[in-house]
């Protein structure tokens, strides 16, 4: 963490417009306040990808507050309103903590306009694409706001990519070759210009660099000689490097296409 800040102090650090941090759940870092206050002093967007029952955990109790000060954006993961189809893909309980922390978000200002955003990310259960984000977004705001006076920002959509688990569960199942015909016949080149890692730097918890956060998750390494933050002397090391790519790559682009930052076109 102290070197990426260092590394935002460099050559190129300065184009950087944002810090997004993610794991399981990266607020429970010992050092997860360290990085947030040093982004926020350097004036970079920072993301929390919270998966909002941490914030409910104990010794999380001013985690909240924490994120409101330093104007922290949130993007939380639901993949559903209904709480059936959430516990059956996350666990028992686990709807009914997140709906709780939404609420107590939405109390201190989270997604009411505020400045302080909340955003929520969607993605299909299983070898479909996800619909338009504009149509579920309506479906969200409608749900979540009738059946628990939710508010929030944006919707954010996301095709299942095939790797690691879930590759693994469609080979079993004997729909890997289907779900990748989908996702080719699906291709999309307006999404190209768009893709996040042509714009991203995935850093791994090791210092292990990475294009994208799914290249990271596949363990695809950067396809040249810089592959830790020790081995870059400055960030602008990467301007016009290549960029790995595998058969998981087509899920950035089928259909509207995919990011961490929701559909591309």
């Amino acid at each position: 963490m102290a070197r990426v800040i260092e590394l935002l102090d460099g050559p190129g650090g300065r184009r950087v417009e944002t810090v997004d941090i993610t794991g399981g759940a990266p607020e429970l870092h010992p050092h997860f306040r360290f990085l947030v206050q040093e982004a926020r002093r350097r004036d970079k967007v920072v993301i929390d990808r919270c998966n909002l029952t941490v914030l409910l955990e104990p010794g999380q109790e001013d985690t909240m507050s924490f994120l409101a000060r330093h104007q922290v954006r949130i993007v939380a993961s639901l993949p559903c309103y209904l709480g059936e189809n959430v516990d059956a893909q996350r666990g028992r309980g686990v709807f009914e903590a997140s709906i709780e922390a939404l609420r107590r978000l939405n109390r201190i200002g989270y997604g009411r306009g505020h400045g302080l955003v909340l955003d929520l990310v969607y993605n299909p259960v299983g070898a479909a694409l996800p619909g338009r984000q504009e149509d579920l977004q309506s479906a969200y705001d409608r749900e979540l706001l009738t059946r628990f006076g939710i508010h929030f920002d944006r919707l954010l959509t996301m095709t299942n990519m095939p790797i690691n688990r879930f590759r693994h569960t469609l080979a079993f199942t004997g729909r890997l070759e289907a779900y990748m015909t989908r996702l080719v016949r699906a291709f999309n080149p307006k999404t190209l210009d768009s893709l996040m890692c042509r714009s991203t730097l995935s850093i791994g918890w090791d210092g292990r660099l990475f294009d994208c956060d799914f290249n990271q998750a596949a363990g695809i390494e950067l396809p040249r000689r810089h592959r830790t933050v020790w081995t870059l002397t400055s960030l602008a090391d990467l301007d016009g490097e290549a960029i790995a790519c595998s058969d998981h790559c087509y899920g950035c682009t089928a259909g509207a296409g995919s990011s961490c930052s929701g559909a591309l076109s």
